[in-house]
């Protein structure tokens, strides 16, 4: 099984309400683009990684890579309008490599553990779709007018995170057919009808979405 990775970064970050998109923010020394590209150089099944990113972002994507090797990062691809288009923009952009499988992943998830990583591939062998997620734990109550109005059922509710692992040329017939905005990879693989094997994902594994984020990610990397 050869295996790509594909790491979206096109997002402005505006719920951050940072100057810089989230993912070029310093983290102790290195923002969370380059984390992310480092994570999925540490793993040897991975045998090329390529990022989608803004037009706006090409000098700040060129020195958060400083350094690394040309050898498995493929150069950025240019994203879209919206997140779905972006991903559509990065697998295009692999399909002369033809891995067998892709694993997809927000540049604003750098601490997923390499283990979570592993899971969702092992998944592959047997799936053909899999996502990090981790189960809900907490009450749920459905908001009316500012008020706790009724409790919701978390049975069987899994909250998504990424990496999401596809075949490859199923997840790219999928994204070609789409046309809408889905929130991620998994909604599109569902509406092509592909069955989506749910993986033990990891708190670590946050996405980095508000202050409050950023700032438990730079607790996280004080001590690198």
């Amino acid at each position: 099984m050869t295996i790509a990775a594909l790491i979206v970064a096109a997002g402005r970050g505006t719920r951050l309400g940072a100057d810089v998109p989230k993912q070029y923010i310093p983290l102790n020394g290195a923002c969370a683009l380059r984390r992310s590209v480092n994570l999925f150089l540490s793993i040897p099944a991975v045998s090329k990684v390529v990022c989608v990113i803004h037009e706006d972002d090409q000098r700040r994507y060129w020195h958060a890579l400083t350094g690394v090797s040309a050898d498995v990062v493929l150069p950025p691809i240019l994203g879209g309008a919206t997140r779905a288009r972006s991903v559509l923009a990065g697998l295009t952009a692999l399909e002369d490599a033809s891995p067998s499988s892709v694993l997809i992943h927000d540049a604003a998830r750098p601490f997923m553990p390499v283990d979570v990583i592993e899971r969702v591939i092992g998944s592959l062998e047997t799936h053909e779709a899999a996502c990090a997620a981790l189960p809900v734990v907490d009450a749920l109550w459905l908001e009316r007018n500012g008020m706790a109005d009724s409790l919701v059922s978390r049975t069987g509710l899994w909250r998504a995170q990424t990496p999401q692992g596809f075949r490859f040329g199923a997840i790219l017939e999928a994204h070609r057919a789409n046309t809408s905005d889905s929130a991620d990879d998994v909604a599109v693989a569902r509406e092509a009808g592909m069955m989506v094997h749910l993986v033990q994902g990891a708190e670590i594994g946050f996405k980095i979405t508000t202050q409050d984020d950023l700032t438990r990610a730079l607790r996280v990397t004080a001590f690198d």
